[in-house]
């Protein structure tokens, strides 16, 4: 029987162990799902500190509760691991590790090469591999391709190679998951066949591609439409203000037509480890074809000013006050890159509280989900802790900066007791009586 046949059997009758790498924010979902789906299932961290706290019922990503992983781990369908030597064991691995970028803002294949080179050393007859970490199109064939074919297993008969975007949102409670469809594009006619039926046993909907290159484009169209969007709301942002026009306004009038349009909003800057990122990987891979990617760049270059633009505010706000920036008290409110998660990756917040840092200020921040600034690849935070948000503690500071606008903030308390608020999520205009105490930025 061929490779194939005898995997596809496995994966139809629940017998495959699936072994997923990378537990964080996109690999312990998929754990989730393929453990429900009834399969056993290996995770591989090379942080241990992540594999005790599961081992230990205990939890690092918060929208992700513990309990799940317990039960999980105690019947035996699920076994957290550090030991890349198991690698040998899945029938299937699917690849979920960060893709960042260097210091020159270009791709830093270091965690897929890295984890390739792991697989490779193990890789077996009969075993699936999938890559799911965002990525520029071209990646599965040309960087993990080789490394597999370099040990001498040919693939479509020995082994089997496809991509699978991850689509996580994390904080979301409107969809599951199991129900955001899975795109799978496999190397070739049987590395999809395989990839689309492990996906299928585990996912409500899966939409099969042509091949690697167009599963890896998709995922990076869906957030170079978001980031040039959001580029286009913070440029009006700033064009509406000087003109005295309120932008949160105009969106909430714009999106009642039914048709044509879809909201998109401003805020400080981009965060999370998609949109900032995965459109300077196809900027990168179209230089290659001596091609401009003029929009990725522009919307580029304007996220990455709100910060600047979020700063210059807040001087003028306390300018007014007749107060410096340098020796100012100013309370960041909200740590994590979005409302309502504990995620910090890429988190606009952190260089805001640096910007002010740089210029004088004596800087705190509160977050509800984010008790200890956790630790960063580029950034050194590590030694704030979360303020309490009190009347008391509130007096202390000389302005109030909404970075993240989180659902358990209690905004009412801000205004009756902050001296000053300078808003970049519109958290206050959800509230009746307006202040002059407010500045939208």
């Amino acid at each position: 029987m061929k490779q194939s046949q005898e995997l596809l059997t496995k994966i139809k009758d629940h017998t495959a162990v699936v072994g997923v790498i990378g537990l964080g924010y996109v690999g312990l979902p998929l754990v989730r799902e393929f453990c429900a789906a009834g399969f056993k299932v290996i995770g591989f961290d090379i942080d241990a500190r992540k594999v005790s706290m599961l081992r230990a019922g205990r939890t690092y990503i918060r929208h992700l509760p513990a309990g799940d992983f317990t039960k999980l781990i105690r019947g035996r369908r699920f076994t957290p691991t550090t030991d890349m030597g198991q690698l040998k064991t899945p029938d299937a691995i699917l690849i979920c590790v960060p893709t960042p970028l260097d210091k020159m803002r270009e791709p830093d294949m270091t965690y897929v090469r890295g984890t390739t080179e792991e697989i490779a050393k193990r890789l077996r007859k009969g075993q699936l591999v999938v890559l799911e970490s965002t990525t520029y199109p071209g990646t599965t064939r040309e960087v993990v391709r080789p490394l597999f074919d370099a040990t001498g297993l040919k693939l479509e008969r020995d082994y089997f190679l496809a991509f699978s975007p991850e689509r996580e949102d994390p904080g979301r409670t409107d969809i599951t998951t199991r129900d955001i469809a899975k795109v799978v594009g496999g190397a070739g006619p049987d590395s999809s066949l395989l990839a689309t039926a492990l996906y299928g046993e585990a996912f409500t909907t899966v939409v099969p591609v042509s091949s690697c290159e167009v599963a890896e484009a998709c995922k990076i169209l869906e957030n170079v439409y978001r980031s040039v969007n959001i580029a286009l709301v913070n440029e009006l942002k700033v064009i509406f203000d000087q003109m005295g026009i309120d932008i949160w306004e105009v969106i909430e009038a714009a999106k009642t037509k039914p048709f044509g349009y879809k909201a998109f909003y401003p805020g400080p800057g981009l965060g999370g480890h998609c949109i900032p990122i995965d459109p300077l990987y196809l900027a990168w891979k179209a230089r290659e074809f001596g091609k401009p990617t003029r929009f990725i760049e522009l919307a580029a270059e304007i996220n990455t000013f709100m910060p600047e633009y979020v700063i210059n505010k807040v001087i003028h706000a306390l300018n007014t006050r007749r107060k410096a920036l340098n020796g100012a008290r100013v309370l960041v409110l909200g740590l994590a890159y979005k409302k309502d998660v504990d995620d910090v990756r890429e988190s606009p917040s952190v260089t805001l509280i640096e910007l002010l840092q740089q210029r004088g200020a004596k800087v705190s921040y509160h977050d509800p989900f984010i008790p200890a600034a956790k630790p960063m690849r580029e950034h050194n935070i590590t030694h704030m802790r979360s303020v309490p948000l009190t009347p008391a503690s509130l007096k202390k500071f000389d302005c109030v900066l909404i970075a993240t606008d989180h659902s358990s903030v209690d905004y009412d308390l801000l205004r009756r007791h902050a001296r000053l608020i300078v808003d970049t999520r519109n958290a206050m205009g959800r509230k009746k009586q307006p202040t002059r105490r407010v500045i939208k930025a």
